[in-house]
């Protein structure tokens, strides 16, 4: 009898620890429904009073709670999910659809992964109303990182998609978090060589929508089916700029050129191959390489703060050190998807704005850097919003993943990425 006594007794100590931690910073004794605090006012703004809602957990060390507050346009309804990235139960990770060029739904990707919890990502290229004939090829803007594997590098700066940027912001930023289980704001940087003999040729990028005017960029496995034609369209200033009429691919099999062609094509790159895509001056250097030539291409992404992430996607900073950038829209209102980082890098907030009827004004992101403070951000990370914001949770024991905001198309929408949490047995 002491023995069994014992074990129910440590049990409980577990999960009255849990529990304290979830519902922490709520409040002392049973948890409020509501709590109120103030939101840090937007520069000339007077404070909106943030509304926080009880936690309730998903998974140790993974709460999930509502909040609401009045915006500019009206009031605003949100869905966050707290992990603590020292349990080390937990584990965060890309989710995305296996390839770059594809799109998928957050539940399913959280379902297929079997994930606890998690938003959709980074902006993507959803159309080409400007290209007639180019097809849309879902692959997201900025670069990729899943489970320590590099998927891909960043698009230039002007063939992005979302809203307005402050000033210093690069299609290179991201929100990583590393092998030693930290959150941060990074830049990756692609790196990359085409050696042929002496010549080398410098890579601009690998598994993007988008390679700079006159540049090569690298297309693997991970890239998918997805047309290549793309990546020639538009230029580094102007997404709508027309195609590139220069162009040329170059098919590299186990090291050696078998197959070239002056358009770029579309299907799956076998393992083992590497299509070389280049524009104007690109595709005049890679015209001079011979089927049958021995040709070694390198590849990889180069962090800015250093150490190499487990995970990582693009979006934007909306708040570094507690203060939002100088510029930052403080008129434009949403529906919005944000992650923050806090306690030094080791918990994690993600965030995503009801889109219904009645909050479609939603924040300006003057006032979701705002709203991130408040809910204990020291850095935020603005992600794809509109009708793509989605936050999910699922019981870890089973069943399918819920829909936790009400996305602004009614449904959810097909994304490129997204944020998922894990939980390790």
């Amino acid at each position: 009898m002491s023995r069994r006594g014992g074990r129910v007794r440590a049990v409980l100590s577990v999960l009255v620890a849990w529990v304290a931690w979830v519902g922490g910073d709520v409040g002392g004794g049973a948890p409020a429904a509501w709590a109120a605090r103030a939101a840090p006012a937007a520069p000339g703004r007077e404070a909106a009073e943030l509304r926080v809602g009880a936690v309730s957990a998903v998974a140790p060390g993974v709460g999930y709670r509502e909040f609401s507050l009045k915006g500019r346009h009206g009031p605003a309804h949100g869905h966050l999910l707290t992990v603590d990235l020292r349990e080390r139960r937990v584990s965060v990770d890309v989710l995305y659809p296996g390839v770059v060029g594809a799109r998928s739904r957050i539940s399913q990707l959280a379902d297929a992964r079997g994930a606890v919890g998690g938003v959709n990502g980074d902006f993507f290229n959803i159309s080409e109303e400007q290209h007639p004939g180019v097809e849309a090829t879902g692959a997201p803007v900025g670069p990729a990182v899943a489970g320590g594997r590099a998927l891909k590098s960043a698009v230039p700066y002007g063939q992005r998609f979302g809203p307005e940027t402050p000033r210093g912001v690069s299609t290179e930023d991201v929100l990583a978090v590393g092998t030693d289980r930290v959150a941060r704001l990074d830049r990756l940087r692609a790196d990359g060589v085409v050696r042929a003999g002496e010549d080398e040729l410098e890579l601009s990028g690998f598994n993007q929508y988008a390679i700079p005017v006159g540049g090569v960029g690298a297309y693997t496995s991970d890239w998918g089916s997805a047309s290549r034609l793309r990546a020639t369209c538009g230029t580094d200033r102007d997404r709508a700029a027309p195609c590139s009429r220069t162009t040329y691919e170059v098919t590299v099999r186990n090291g050696r050129v078998t197959a070239v062609s002056r358009r770029p094509g579309r299907g799956r790159v076998p393992r083992g191959t590497v299509v070389l895509v280049g524009r104007e001056g690109g595709a005049r250097d890679l015209s001079r390489l011979e089927v049958g030539e021995e040709v070694e291409v390198t590849h990889r992404l180069r962090s800015r703060e250093g150490g190499a992430p487990h995970c990582a996607l693009g979006g934007f900073p909306v708040l570094r050190d507690g203060r939002a950038p100088a510029g930052l829209d403080a008129v434009t209102g949403a529906v919005r998807t944000a992650a923050g980082v806090a306690d030094r890098g080791h918990r994690l907030y993600l965030l995503a704005l009801d889109g219904r009827a009645a909050y479609r004004g939603g924040l300006t992101l003057a006032e979701l850097a705002s709203a991130m403070r408040g809910l204990g951000a020291e850095d935020a990370f603005n992600l794809d919003g509109g009708g793509s914001s989605t936050l999910v949770t699922r019981d870890p024991h089973g069943g399918r993943a819920t829909v936790r905001n009400h996305p602004s198309g009614g449904a959810e929408r097909a994304v490129a990425n997204g944020i998922g949490v894990f939980l390790r047995n």
